[in-house]
């Protein structure tokens, strides 16, 4: 049998992902023109591509989870029940995402009934026997059961934490334990309190971890009461079929019908156009040049496909098909004194005005400000441009410092 090369894979939880980056600038949340919140965009992208950048990885994939009821539900109907609905912001953001995936040419992996976490552990599972290093890309703890030479955990950088890679060594160590299997029985004990598995009540991480310590795992445990005093004898016997539930609950599948397509996962040059179009669509200026280059603009005429459930381009006449070059329209710059006095009056008879403040950069925290729309009707307009040098936009409104 021939060795293969050096393949490294890299396997996405992207549910847990997209949840980190939506979070992860705090309150200081990315918006475009049209007020649409890109901040899940943004900065699930530009993560991706700093991990492709710097692990190069030959494989990859990124597993969604099911919309359907999993076969977790159907074991504990209150699984997950503690959860709060998913943000709007970030269930818009999920389609765009997908689009981004596929123009990147990196397969979507979902199946049925199972989350993100089996597609992963099976995928793993499989891959390690094709003689593959695994990488499971997500800060979930629950994947430290997986772990084995060549399966390890890369928790990608965040509010700037370096990456993070998590071995056999690194999780025997977190967990106190000396085989990573143990995790299942720890997670059965003290519960998980995000994914709404109750484990035992009155018992938490350390106590949960010198039990497992003693009796080597949960069914020896509860086989074994006897050997237990006082309110901790009492409640693992009144909860031991919740235990049990828990740990069950808690064990990632890993014989799921889906296979390592090796072709398909492979990595691959991207669809420029296609990502160049999606970069416009959201206005990713910064983003656009540092993944396709300087001679990028956003100013392209392609329009990109349009994720599943947003509005169609016949309900979007204007942000698609038609543009400057094939529309009657009225534009004026403001660079002289007539047309300002031109541009007052009209500001200050009109019912209705639109703004929107034109800046250098998409960070809103170090962008300086290049100019003004002013918008009074449909393909009517004003620009006005400000001397910049020192005008910054900022989080929380515009300093301005010589209009001119």
């Amino acid at each position: 049998m021939s060795a293969h090369p050096h393949r490294k894979l890299f396997l996405l939880d992207a549910m847990a992902l997209i949840y980190r980056a939506y979070y992860g600038l705090g309150s200081n949340f990315l918006y475009n023109s049209k007020g649409m919140n890109t901040t899940a965009i943004s900065v699930f992208t530009d993560s991706l591509m700093k991990m492709l950048n710097e692990e190069k990885p030959t494989h990859i994939a990124v597993a969604f989870d099911s919309l359907a009821p999993t076969q977790r539900d159907a074991v504990y109907a209150e699984y997950k029940a503690n959860r709060q609905a998913i943000p709007e912001d970030i269930k818009n953001s999920i389609p765009w995402i997908k689009e981004i995936l596929k123009a990147l040419k990196i397969p979507i992996l979902e199946f049925e009934g199972y989350e993100a976490d089996d597609i992963i552990g099976t995928i793993a599972k499989k891959a390690e026997k094709k003689g593959f290093e695994v990488y499971m890309v997500t800060p979930d703890k629950d994947f430290g059961q997986l772990v084995t030479d060549k399966i390890k955990i890369y928790k990608p950088s965040f509010r700037g934490k370096p990456p993070e890679i998590l071995g056999q060594k690194e999780i025997q160590e977190k967990w106190q334990i000396d085989d990573v299997k143990k995790v299942t029985d720890i997670l059965g004990l003290m519960g998980d309190s995000v994914d709404n598995i109750p484990g035992i009540k009155g018992i938490g991480e350390k106590t949960a971890i010198k039990l497992i310590q003693e009796f080597g795992s949960l069914e020896n445990l509860l086989a074994h009461t006897g050997k237990l005093t006082g309110r901790l004898k009492e409640n693992v016997e009144q909860h031991a079929d919740e235990a049990r539930l828990s740990k069950q609950l808690a064990t990632i599948v890993t014989d799921l019908p889906i296979e390592v397509d090796e072709q398909s996962f492979a990595l691959s040059d991207p669809d420029r156009q296609k990502l160049a179009a999606i970069f416009a669509e959201l206005e990713f200026r910064t983003l656009g040049k540092r993944i396709l280059g300087e001679s990028y603009s956003p100013n392209v005429e392609v329009s990109p496909p349009l994720p599943e459930g947003t509005v169609s381009a016949e309900e979007q006449p204007l942000s698609r098909g038609r543009n400057i070059h094939n529309t009657t329209h009225h534009y004026v710059l403001a660079g002289n004194q007539a047309l300002l006095d031109e541009l007052t009056d009209k500001l200050t008879q009109a019912p209705l005005v639109s703004l929107k403040v034109e800046t250098d950069d998409d960070d809103v925290h170090n962008s300086k400000i290049t100019g003004l729309s002013f918008v009074f009707k449909p393909q009517e307009g004003y620009y006005l441009p400000v001397k910049n040098e020192n005008t910054r936009a900022c989080g929380a409104g515009i300093t301005q410092k010589g209009v001119g």
